[in-house]
């Protein structure tokens, strides 16, 4: 059965990113549909799957990570605008029985993502 993961790391204080806002939509064409918001626990992970099972469909998806009030609640003292505001992830899903693992590594000023596993 495939599912939708991610998880955050918080590459600034070498820790995982607990209580940044993700958001998770499913794009079709020019619109975005807003699935899920969630806060990460304190593993930096969504509590559980994003979407499994008959939820998962192939097609365009988009997470959003709140990058900057993640910071900002960390007490980083961060330029107005941020550097980096919400990160947005726009990734495809093929086959809908895989595992898609989307991770992110973040800091103020920068991040990296890739597909995991």
């Amino acid at each position: 059965m495939g599912k939708l993961t991610t998880h955050v790391l918080d590459t600034m204080h070498g820790t995982p990113a607990a209580g940044m806002e993700v958001r998770l939509f499913q794009l079709d064409g020019q619109q975005a549909h807003e699935l899920k918001s969630l806060r990460l626990n304190s593993d930096g992970r969504a509590d559980g799957p994003l979407l499994e099972g008959a939820a998962l469909l192939p097609g365009r998806y988009r997470l959003v990570f709140g990058v900057a009030a993640y910071f900002k609640a960390r007490g980083v003292d961060l330029p107005d605008p941020p550097f980096l505001d919400e990160v947005p992830l726009d990734f495809g899903i093929a086959d809908a029985a895989l595992h898609y693992h989307v991770p992110l590594l973040a800091s103020p000023w920068s991040y990296s993502t890739y597909r995991g596993s």
